[in-house]
């Protein structure tokens, strides 16, 4: 039998026929091979086809320099909302509320050879929901002095680093990033409420595949006008093997309105050598 080839015209879809959010191609992807126990990237946003000003007219222009002003502008408009919340819990803002679905309630895919299912190396946290960040319920806080103690203590030699691990996933961030797994992990945070002031909140995992994922205490409460509470995660490798990355999630629910989701990244090892990126 002859093969027969039809050639149709090209079509545009737009609007409601189009799957999307998506996350594109030439997207930032992670891990951070440079500091892989902090997470990368943090956050997708609106980066294809973004209608930009050049000079005295108007280009459409793809790429993470088009999603980069969407984010700067949501942390704008969270600090005049909240003035006094600091640059660390405006990101946790963004990132524990984003959405990891597109407007149909499927996952959201990632662009690539072939198209797979985004994990937190292609869009972190998720997709921007500006609506939603505006009232987080509670937030992931760093004092700067963390940050210093990181940078002092990585780059150079202080007296104060001897009790330092150097370990990233210490940093009080809204993800965490474990990527020499061999037998057990503990990692601590600590969240602050931005909420009602009566309240709890019920902790929902996710655990990477291979590892079993434990947090303790499972519920936190905010009442007598504390705002703060320590949790700690425990990361235990079900299986000695050398692997790769696999992903999980942990998720504070108060049961009402709020949902605060933290993208996870663990890799077991049994040796101390990076033996893939991914």
């Amino acid at each position: 039998m002859a093969a027969v080839v039809k050639v149709s015209p090209a079509v545009t879809v737009v609007g409601s026929r189009v799957s999307s959010p998506r996350v594109a191609g030439f997207s930032s992807r992670g891990p951070s091979t440079e500091f892989p126990g902090i997470l990368k990237p943090d956050v997708a946003a609106p980066g294809a086809s973004i209608l930009a000003a050049v000079g005295d007219s108007y280009q459409f222009y793809s790429g993470t320099s088009m999603a980069c002003p969407h984010v700067s502008a949501v942390a704008a408009l969270l600090k005049s909302v909240h003035p006094d919340w600091s640059p660390a819990m405006i990101k946790s803002a963004i990132v524990t509320t984003a959405s990891i679905t597109d407007r149909f309630g499927m996952p959201i895919q990632a662009e690539g050879a072939p198209r797979k299912v985004a994990d937190p190396f292609d869009f972190g946290g998720g997709h921007i929901e500006p609506d939603r960040a505006v009232d987080p319920g509670i937030v992931y806080d760093i004092e700067p002095r963390e940050y210093a103690k990181f940078f002092n203590c990585t780059f150079v030699s202080f007296d104060d680093c001897e009790s330092y691990t150097g370990q990233l996933y210490e940093l009080n961030l809204p993800s965490i990033a474990v990527p020499n797994l061999k037998n057990s992990v503990i990692v601590w945070r600590t969240v602050t409420n931005v909420g009602a002031a009566e309240t709890s909140y019920h902790a929902r995992v996710e655990a990477p595949a291979g590892t079993t994922m434990s947090v303790e205490p499972s519920v936190i409460e905010f009442a007598n006008n504390t705002r703060t509470a320590t949790f700690k995660v425990t990361f235990t490798a079900k299986q000695r093997v050398q692997g790769g990355y696999t992903f999980g999630s942990l998720t504070w629910l108060d049961g009402s309105t709020h949902s605060v989701r933290i993208p996870i990244a663990v890799r077991t090892i049994i040796q101390d050598f990076v033996a893939d990126t991914s």
